[in-house]
């Protein structure tokens, strides 16, 4: 065996171990792949979509995820970060306008762009599909900042990166102070998606899917919603990581499957964030 040749297997059996699953190394994913992507996937009850924000390429392949799976009969509902818990579409007509499902699902689009979501969910509508928010609302926020019990509900390692995440989000303007109080909110956000999943999937047929969609830290196993599914529910989701670029040991980390899109156009979202906030520029 060549030096090269080796040195290429010895990087795929790196990134698979830092991934912590057996997927392959992962290649650039369009809409028109996602149907033989998704036949790996069948006997699963819970799909997680992790999704970057602000890549248009990820709608598009979780619009195509409710267009192959819907007219199968295999897709029980559509769950979404974007929306509050309790908020859903169930009793509304296939034919129902947009403006009547934002307002079922209270919809903020100052938040989540409808312009960017509005394909994904009226793609679920119009199938017949629930689409149930799942997102903690806004009214419980400040209680899950004061209750220190939802500490104890990540391992030390993982509280510690959700914190993290927390301060490099909001680009290190956050108080020292904020961040575990802040991180509460992460993990009461995680643990409401996972009941609504949960919830969703015990009431649908054994062969039919509940699909997640929110943002990657969201769905990472060991830190995101998987945490809070119970043992059998967790054995029986999959957790699908949408990346924007090259593949990263950090992208892959808590995915069983990587899906690759085009790299997005850079933008300083911390230059932004400090303009919003009145805060000096970075030297």
């Amino acid at each position: 065996m060549n030096r090269r040749r080796y040195a290429q297997q010895a990087l795929c059996l790196a990134a698979l171990l830092l991934a912590g699953c057996a997927t392959a190394v992962p290649t650039p994913m369009t809409p028109a792949d996602v149907p033989g992507a998704l036949q790996a996937l069948s006997a699963q009850r819970l799909l997680l979509l992790g999704e970057q924000h602000d890549a248009d390429a990820h709608q598009a392949l979780q619009r195509a995820t409710v267009a192959h799976l819907a007219p199968q009969g295999r897709l029980a509902a559509l769950v979404l970060e974007m929306a509050d818990r309790g908020t859903h579409t169930r009793d509304l007509p296939q034919g129902a306008t947009e403006a009547e499902v934002q307002a079922r699902l209270q919809w903020n689009n100052d938040g989540w762009p409808w312009a960017r979501y509005g394909p994904v969910v009226m793609a679920a509508v119009r199938a017949g599909v629930p689409v149930l928010g799942g997102n903690q609302p806004r009214a419980d926020m400040r209680a899950a900042m004061a209750d220190a019990t939802l500490d104890a509900r990540l391992g030390p390692d993982a509280l510690a990166r959700q914190r993290e995440n927390i301060d490099q989000g909001h680009c290190g303007l956050l108080p020292a102070s904020q961040l575990a109080p802040m991180a509460r909110i992460q993990i009461a956000r995680d643990r409401a998606m996972a009941q609504t999943l949960t919830e969703a999937a015990s009431k649908a047929a054994s062969d039919q899917v509940v699909v997640l969609v929110a943002g990657t830290e969201h769905v990472r196993r060991g830190l995101g919603v998987p945490v809070h599914l119970t043992p059998e529910w967790a054995g029986r989701s999959q957790v699908v990581v949408m990346h924007s670029g090259a593949a990263t040991p950090a992208s892959q980390t808590g995915a069983d499957h990587l899906w690759l899109t085009p790299a997005t156009e850079p933008k300083d979202h911390c230059a932004e964030l400090r303009q919003r906030w009145g805060q000096p520029a970075s030297k």
